[in-house]
């Protein structure tokens, strides 16, 4: 199974941040979710980051809550979402990492979520509403399971805090661009560089950027800010919605979107 670590030490060779795609599973249905998944994976997607429809996503904007209502009325599930994942597998060795919320967890079981969701070919789980203090709440059933630990870091997360978050990540920082919730935006935060930057000084592991990316530009932008990835999830399921009536267009445009995002990250490198 391809890490995290396999995948950020090509990218080095030359340097180019890691482009990853976020996509809720069983948004609108399991079949066309797989469609899609492999729709970002053929252009280049390196790493994907995928939820898990939850009912109550306090992380998430409109656009993220309404693909977990679509693909929660489908029938997805953990159940189903173990079988989404082995399936993407089965098409392409990509490192997977998961975004979701404790309660799924809980309910599954954790130490029996972490070892069956690795087994199926998952690198990493983030818990979004668990925060440092609670980490080990899954950090020692994560690493027991053979799964990398990430973590979350805000604009306004303490310097203390960033350095306990940095000492207990094994896998990556996933660094959130701006306060609030997900969803697309028509510009970056000022924050972000310095975010980054410090960050860097704290840590070796890879440094990934998140929420409200929404255009080649900001991709781009965020990467010779220093970030090591490229986390786009709002502005690829608002693709999804658009087209609920026309799954082929949905896939070719998220397919078009992350070749156009792939060729400025590579341009810019």
């Amino acid at each position: 199974m391809r890490s995290y670590r396999d995948v950020f030490s090509e990218l080095n060779q030359p340097k180019r941040a890691a482009l990853i795609p976020f996509f809720v599973l069983g948004d609108p249905d399991f079949d066309t979710s797989l469609s899609l998944v492999k729709a970002a994976i053929d252009p280049g997607a390196d790493i994907l980051e995928l939820g898990i429809p939850f009912s109550d996503p306090i992380a998430d904007g409109p656009t993220i809550q309404k693909a977990d209502i679509r693909a929660a009325r489908s029938g997805m599930n953990v159940h189903k979402a173990l079988d989404l994942i082995k399936a993407i597998k089965a098409y392409r060795d990509i490192p997977i990492g998961l975004l979701m919320y404790y309660n799924l967890i809980a309910h599954y079981g954790t130490q029996r979520f972490f070892r069956d969701f690795h087994a199926a070919g998952v690198n990493s789980v983030l818990v979004a509403d668990l925060s440092i203090d609670d980490a080990e709440e899954v950090e020692g059933p994560a690493k027991a399971a053979g799964l990398d630990t990430v973590f979350m870091v805000t604009p306004n997360t303490a310097p203390e805090r960033m350095k306990r978050i940095a000492a207990r990540t094994t896998g990556f920082i996933y660094t959130v661009s701006v306060l609030g919730v997900t969803g697309s935006r028509d510009s970056l935060s000022n924050s972000v560089e310095s975010l980054v930057m410090q960050l860097k000084t704290l840590t070796d592991a890879p440094i990934c950027v998140g929420f409200g990316i929404s255009k080649p530009e900001h991709a781009v932008a965020v990467a010779k800010a220093g970030a090591d990835g490229v986390i786009i999830g709002s502005r690829i399921v608002d693709m999804i919605e658009a087209n609920l009536g026309n799954p082929e267009k949905m896939a070719a445009e998220v397919s078009a979107f992350i070749g156009e995002v792939k060729a400025a990250l590579s341009t810019s490198a």
